[in-house]
């Protein structure tokens, strides 16, 4: 492998295919960020990339055109089988991939398919027998349907490995190392591997699984990113509600994402903010499926201004526009602080991750300061950002009021001077 240095050069200076370019003119998208200045030249030319970039910096979009771009200036076989398998390691982030290629296949005419566990198995499953040329998946629903033969991988042209670090955190490297051993040989594929950090668990696997990859790696000794301002407040456990409170009112951010480590906690926060006139959603790792998506795109468009989540969230989400992120808990694993931070100041914006060194979990700073290679800067903590709290709503009986005004405004009111028989007469 060799490491290469960055640039952020114009879209239009590659050979793109001309359906992409008028794709990302319709985007406004026009320069690269270095992730993707780097990257897109040397897989253009036919390259295995290994790449390493601080989360947020567009590492979806370089491998997304550059998969694009390769299938529309090859011919596909005559047999129909898929040509393109995109591996994420959590359903969030599965989505968010298939989002985008959606969007990049505007006037591409594509078939594009997603699978992930937890929802809609045979829908899935039917989709995707009917054709496909770029799979999106998690490595358990991709097994599974494999298995069963509904797709095969004899013709893989492309492979990517979207976070391939957290693939081994979340044991999900047997799986992948299952699938890459029944594809083509991976000199006759083109191969993609990205991933927060290249350790050397990660870079084993692009050694073993790859084509002499070029390892591209963008600001490696900054760890997290330059555009978010971060402050520390030590506080005791029971100023903590507090200052959140106190903090959120003074502060006013439009889009926050309130991080805590258990979800114990997570009700206590919500119960707060809802009592507080704050509306917001908890998002932890019981929550299901549809319901998790549904909590996405409210938070995404702003009809919930806060949401409160436990680290299963702090990966592989792309939410537009988040303004601040509050470590209500200082996170156990130094990776996860970079990680939850990460959710604001995404693709060149700007953003603010507040801390609370709190009396439970402050012994965890020291290894994080340690991690990012700096002291986080703190603030004192005065009268006026300390809010006396409302009492806090109660979960349960919010849900069944919530619900209870969800059937009455969907009951059809009896229209006046009407002669026709009431629905409900017998």
């Amino acid at each position: 492998m060799k490491s290469i240095k960055t640039s952020t050069p114009e879209f239009k200076q590659f050979a793109l295919d001309d359906r992409l370019l008028k794709v990302l003119d319709s985007i406004g998208f026009k320069e690269c960020t270095p992730i993707q200045g780097e990257c897109l030249p040397l897989i253009l030319d036919g390259h295995d990339i290994a790449g390493q970039a601080q989360t947020g910096t567009g590492k979806t979009a370089a491998f997304l055109l550059s998969t694009f771009h390769f299938l529309l200036n090859k011919p596909a076989g005559t047999d129909g089988d898929l040509r393109a398998l995109i591996v994420a390691p959590t359903r969030e982030l599965a989505i968010q991939i298939h989002k985008d290629a959606e969007t990049f296949n505007k006037y591409c005419g594509l078939k594009l398919s997603l699978v992930y566990g937890g929802i809609d198995y045979e829908k899935q499953r039917a989709q995707l027998a009917n054709g496909v040329d770029i799979l999106i998946g998690t490595p358990g629903r991709l097994i599974d349907y494999f298995k069963q033969g509904v797709y095969k991988l004899k013709n893989i042209e492309i492979v990517v490995l979207d976070e391939a670090d957290r693939m081994f955190d979340l044991g999900f490297i047997t799986d992948i190392r299952y699938l890459l051993r029944r594809m083509p040989k991976p000199e006759k594929r083109l191969n993609m591997l990205f991933s927060a950090t290249l350790s050397h668990r990660v870079l084993e696997l692009a050694y073993e699984h790859m084509n002499s990859p070029t390892l591209v790696k963008i600001n490696p000794d900054q760890v997290t990113a330059d555009k978010v301002t971060q402050v520390l407040y030590h506080v005791a456990n029971d100023e903590k509600i507090p200052l959140l409170l106190g903090l959120l009112k003074k502060i006013v951010p439009h889009r926050t994402i309130i991080f805590v480590n258990t979800k114990r906690v997570a009700e206590k926060v919500w119960s707060y903010l809802e009592g507080n006139s704050i509306k917001s959603a908890i998002l932890s790792g019981d929550v299901p499926q549809k319901k998790r998506q549904r909590l996405f795109n409210e938070f995404s468009n702003g009809e919930l201004a806060a949401l409160v989540a436990t680290d299963l969230a702090a990966r592989g989400l792309h939410i537009p526009d988040v303004s601040h992120v509050f470590n209500y808990d200082l996170p156990q694993n130094s990776e996860d602080y970079v990680h939850r931070i990460g959710r604001t100041a995404r693709a060149g914006a700007s953003g603010d991750a507040v801390s609370f060194g709190c009396e439970d979990y402050i012994y965890s700073l020291m290894d994080i300061e340690a991690y990012i290679g700096y002291q986080i800067p703190t603030a004192q903590i005065t009268e006026d950002l300390l809010l006396i709290p409302e009492a806090p709503v109660k979960r349960k009986h919010h849900e069944q009021t919530h619900s209870k005004h969800k059937k009455k405004a969907g009951r059809r009111r009896p229209q006046k001077n009407s002669n026709k028989p009431s629905a409900n007469r017998t």
